[in-house]
């Protein structure tokens, strides 16, 4: 694995947790549509750097979903 995927892959894993704590925030002042939506971006930049760590490559949003769907 290449230095720059590894960088990425631990962005988004230090994305992902920022944006949980984030979440937890929101949630503790009853804005459950926010913390709803920071849920669901957690989960996303945690699901895009597993793909990536899997050698499964997606250029967009849309792209990491499918390729979560489809493995």
């Amino acid at each position: 694995m290449s230095n720059a995927s590894q960088d990425y892959i631990t962005y988004r894993i230090n994305k992902s947790a920022e944006t949980f704590a984030d979440a937890k925030l929101l949630a503790e002042n009853g804005r459950w549509n926010s913390s709803v939506n920071r849920l669901y971006y957690s989960s996303f930049y945690l699901i895009s750097a597993l793909i990536n760590k899997s050698g499964i490559r997606a250029e967009s949003h849309t792209g990491v979903k499918t390729q979560f769907n489809l493995h």
